[in-house]
C-alpha cells in the first residue's frame, strides 16, 4: 500500500501473527529521541532508508522524521529512498543477495522469516527491549523464533471503503452487513449507473483480500491457523470460500478492465477511482486515507468516505469478530543495528507517531500513546473496529513463506480472470510448498 501495506509476502510463521495489527489502547509515551548514549560510537555514519511512501503526504513526513533525527544526532545522516510499494518487495529480494539498505520496509510474518535466511537482517532484540512493549503484543508479528527482527510503526485492518454520496444516489441507506445485502447493493448501484466496486487486479494482492475474507467467514479460527501453519489449505471451508467468491464475481461488480488496474498508482487506480467518485467501494486497508489524497484533486473527498467490515456469510463457521490485517514496520540490516534501532525508537515514539498521524502519513499508529491524534471521524471508527476484533489474521501471503504466499495470490488472480476452480485456489499452497 502506499502508506502501507499491502498484503504481502512470508517461513516459520512467527508467534501471535493473529494479533498483527491490534494496537494497544493506550501506552506511555516513548522518549522523543533515542537517548541511550552515543550512537555508532560517536563516529559519523550514513544510514540508507528504503520506505514505500513514495507520494505525499507520507514522503515529506518521513523526510522530516529523518531530518529531525539527524538534528538530534548530528553524526547520523539518513539518506531516504522512497520506493513504490509494488517495486520495493522485488528490490529487497535482490538487495538481500548483495548489499541491502540499512533500514527497510518490513511487513513481518513468514516473509520476514524467508528474508532472515539471507543472514543480512539484524536481530535487534537487545536494542529495543527497554521500549518495544509500548507498541503492544502485535510486535510478535516482527519476531522469528522469539527474536525481534523488525519494529512496526502502524497497524492495519481491511474492510470496505465506500462513497456515502454514491450509496445515497443509489438509494442505499445503510452499508451491507451480510453478503446477500452486498449483492443487493451491487444491483442497486448498477441500476443507478454506478460502478459498484473498484479492484486493483493488476497487483494481485487486492484480489486475494476477497478470498481471504471469505475464508475467515467460512473457517473456524483453529482451522485457519493450523492450515496456514501446515501450508495446506485443503479443508472444505477453503473451497467454500472460493464458491462464495465465484458468487461475487458472477455479479460482475468491478470496473471495466479491472484485471489490468493497479491498486494505488494514478487517478485510474482502484484507490483513485473511489477517491474521484468513479466507483462506490473498494476492499482495502485503513491506509487508503493516506493513499488517496495524491490521487484526486478533490480536497474534500474524505468527508464523503465511509467504512464497513467485510459482511457476514450465511452459514459460515468463521469467528464473527475475525478480521484481516497486518501492519507496516522496518527492519535493520546487520550493518548498523544500534543507530538503526535508535532511529526506530524515535520513529515509533508517541510524539513522532502523533506528528505522522496529524500529517496523514500513517493512519493507525502502533504506539497507543499516539491514537489520540486521529481526528478523522471515519478513521476513528476503523480504530474502534480494529480494537474490538476477536483476532486480526495476518494477510495470508505475508503469513506464508514468500513462494507459497505468491502461489496463493496467483491462483486467486487467475480465478478473477475466469481460470481455475475453488479447489485450485485451496490447493495452491500445498502445491507450492511441495516444490
Amino acid at each position: 500500500s502506499g502508506s502501507g501495506s499491502s498484503s504481502s509476502p512470508t517461513t516459520s510463521a512467527p508467534a501471535a501473527t493473529d494479533n498483527a495489527g491490534t494496537p494497544a489502547t493506550s501506552s506511555a509515551a516513548a522518549p522523543s529521541s533515542a537517548s541511550s548514549g552515543e550512537l555508532n560510537g560517536g563516529k559519523d555514519v550514513t544510514l540508507t532508508w528504503w520506505h514505500n511512501a513514495n507520494a505525499d503526504p507520507g514522503m515529506s513526513a518521513f523526510q522530516k522524521v529523518a531530518d529531525d533525527f539527524h538534528a538530534a544526532h548530528p553524526n547520523v545522516t539518513i539518506k531516504v529512498s522512497p520506493i513504490q510499494n509494488e517495486d520495493i518487495k522485488t528490490k529487497m529480494q535482490v538487495a538481500l543477495q548483495g548489499d541491502p539498505p540499512d533500514i527497510f520496509q518490513q511487513w513481518g510474518g513468514g516473509a520476514l522469516a524467508t528474508q532472515i535466511q539471507s543472514g543480512k537482517i539484524a536481530d535487534i532484540s537487545s536494542y529495543v527491549s527497554s521500549w518495544i512493549d509500548q507498541l503492544g503484543k502485535s510486535v510478535a508479528g516482527w519476531q522469528v523464533d522469539g527474536k525481534q527482527y523488525g519494529v512496526p510503526y502502524d497497524y492495519h485492518v481491511v474492510g470496505f471503503w465506500y462513497r456515502t454520496d454514491l450509496f445515497q444516489k443509489a438509494g442505499i441507506s445503510d452499508p451491507p452487513s451480510t453478503f446477500d445485502d452486498l449483492l443487493t447493493d451491487i444491483t442497486k448501484l448498477k441500476a443507478a449507473g454506478i460502478t459498484p466496486i473498484a479492484v486493483g487486479g493488476k497487483d494481485k494482492w487486492p484480489d486475494a483480500f476477497y478470498w481471504e475474507n471469505f475464508v475467515l467467514k467460512e473457517c473456524p479460527k483453529a482451522t485457519v491457523t493450523s492450515s496456514l501453519d501446515a501450508k495446506n489449505l485443503s479443508d472444505p471451508c477453503f473451497v467454500k470460500a472460493g464458491d462464495d467468491l465465484k458468487k461475487l464475481l458472477d455479479a460482475k461488480p468491478f470496473q471495466t478492465g479491472f484485471l489490468g488496474t493497479p491498486a494505488q498508482q494514478g487517478a485510474g487506480s482502484s484507490a483513485g477511482l473511489v477517491a474521484n467518485g468513479k466507483a462506490a467501494m473498494e476492499l482495502q486497508g485503513d491506509w487508503e486515507m493516506a493513499v488517496m489524497p495524491s490521487l484526486t484533486s478533490d480536497k474534500d473527498f474524505a468527508s464523503k468516505m465511509g467504512f464497513f467490515p467485510f459482511p457476514s456469510v450465511s452459514g459460515g463457521q468463521g469467528e464473527p469478530g475475525a478480521a484481516l490485517g497486518g501492519g507496516d514496520g522496518f527492519s535493520c540490516s546487520t550493518k548498523a543495528p544500534d543507530a538503526c534501532a535508535a532511529f526506530l525508537q524515535y520513529l515509533t515514539s508517541a510524539d513522532t507517531e502523533s506528528t505522522l498521524v496529524k500529517a496523514n502519513a500513517i493512519t493507525i499508529p502502533s504506539n497507543g500513546g499516539a491514537t489520540d491524534a486521529i481526528t478523522d471521524p471515519t478513521l476513528k471508527k476503523v480504530l474502534t473496529y480494529l480494537q474490538g476484533v476477536s483476532y486480526n489474521q495476518l494477510y495470508f501471503d505475508q503469513y506464508l513463506p514468500t513462494n507459497v504466499g505468491n502461489a496463493v495470490n496467483d491462483a486467486v488472480s487467475n480465478f478473477f480472470a475466469g481460470q481455475g476452480t475453488s479447489a485450485d485456489i485451496a490447493g495452491a499452497a500445498a502445491k507450492a510448498a511441495s516444490q
